[in-house]
């Protein structure tokens, strides 16, 4: 498959803590790839030096052959990149629906196509976007009136919003019940099948991860562990160490 992200190196210290440690990761067109590890092991970090809210020390990132290292969040997502966060990011005020519409207004000006947009082009597109994450009956309801899961598959609606290549998921079912849980993995799996979407997540569920990964890579106080696929990596002994927290 053609790697459509390659990051060689990629280093952050902040001051004398070494948080990313010289990572090497490929993530391959249309694959669904997760990053997973202990706490502190610097899986927030890494994605915030892919999405360009923090530069790296050392290393590169770069994006079907583009070089995105150290660019602001804005270019990178124009680029093709999104990222939903680890804590719930959303427009509280505004209804679904609202917060979906202004997303895909905001990428149409990006692209100076807002003039050959209708109003009732980009609802339709919202409705859609809203309807393959579970959300078209709340889409008239305000985003804080929504339960915890419905608040993240909103926060992926405006990811999807302006339209990625590669969608970054940090703990998408944080704080989620297992059926929220299972609600939300469907839909990203679906999504990413339907649209071809490829997408890099970290998670701490294992269950989650192995289920739905193609590829898995470990990480381990800010370097890279183990790396392969997903039936690989779950029979790997020094992984099944760390997380039982006990160093091999």
């Amino acid at each position: 498959m053609t790697e459509l992200l390659t990051i060689r190196g990629l280093t952050r210290d902040f001051g004398g803590f070494r948080a990313v440690d010289g990572v090497d990761l490929d993530v391959a067109q249309g694959a669904i790839h997760s990053v997973i590890g202990p706490n502190g092991a610097g899986k927030s970090t890494l994605f915030s030096l892919i999405t360009g809210e923090r530069r790296p020390t050392a290393g590169t990132v770069r994006f079907d052959g583009r070089d995105l290292t150290g660019l602001a969040p804005h270019a990178v997502t124009r680029a093709g990149l999104a990222k939903a966060f680890q804590t719930t990011s959303i427009f509280p005020r505004l209804t679904v629906g609202e917060s979906v519409c202004a997303a895909l207004a905001a990428r149409n000006a990006q692209l100076r196509l807002l003039r050959s947009r209708t109003k009732a082009g980009i609802r339709a597109e919202a409705e859609t976007i809203c309807g393959a994450l579970g959300l078209a009956e709340h889409i008239h309801r305000a985003g804080s009136a929504l339960s915890h899961g419905d608040q993240r598959a909103l926060e992926v609606a405006l990811a999807l919003a302006t339209a990625p290549r590669l969608l970054l998921l940090d703990e998408p079912t944080a704080g989620m019940s297992p059926f929220e849980t299972k609600r939300v993995v469907d839909q990203i799996t679906g999504l990413a099948r339907e649209r071809g979407l490829t997408v890099l997540f970290s998670e701490h569920d294992l269950d989650t991860v192995f289920s739905i990964s193609d590829e898995v890579t470990v990480m381990h106080q800010g370097r890279v562990l183990a790396h392969g696929p997903a039936a690989e990596v779950r029979a790997n002994d020094e992984v099944m160490a760390v997380y039982l927290g006990s160093e091999p």
